[in-house]
């Protein structure tokens, strides 16, 4: 007979060892003790860095509408009102939010500023004088900082509501 036509007998399992819980991460361990300190916000409150990115953006829609105006020309041609418009309406659209301190406009602003730093990043690799690097520089530091304060802001805007202790 061939091995195939016989059965076979499996044998009884011996029980497994119950395996302990994982213990968490020493960075799960970390993220927990830096959510432990944040505070929500209270009703009407927005962080400061939230306030000052809600100024710079609405700064930026209102710059950009004063200098069509005043017919100011990029690389020797005057913008349509297509090519401002966008920006614009985006710049203030998270503007708004973020004065009102909406989680997906500070959301917003941290990609516009990661485009920034990106973007003025590989424009310092072209630079050909120092006033072109000096100016990729700033910006992008002033982005980043402002970038890196958003995030905690962030957490706070998106924190649900401790439950009151009695």
């Amino acid at each position: 007979m061939g091995k195939r036509s016989r059965k076979r007998r499996v044998a009884p399992e011996a029980p497994r060892p119950v395996a302990a819980p994982p213990r968490p991460s020493r960075s799960e361990a970390k993220n927990e003790a830096v959510r432990a300190q944040l505070e929500p916000l209270e009703p009407g409150e927005r962080p400061g860095a939230v306030t000052v990115g809600a100024v710079v953006a609405t700064l930026l829609a209102i710059g950009n509408v004063v200098l069509f105006i005043a017919g100011v020309e990029i690389r020797g041609e005057k913008p349509t009102v297509q090519g401002i418009a966008g920006p614009t309406v985006i710049m203030a659209v998270c503007g708004y939010g973020m004065w009102r301190a909406k989680y997906w406009a500070v959301l917003g602003m941290e990609a516009l500023l990661g485009l920034v730093i990106v973007i003025f990043g590989l424009l310092l690799t072209t630079a050909e004088n120092l006033q072109a690097v000096l100016v990729a520089v700033v910006v992008m530091v002033l982005a980043g900082t402002l970038f890196w304060k958003l995030i905690r802001s962030m957490a706070r805007i998106q924190m649900p509501e401790r439950p009151q202790r009695r």
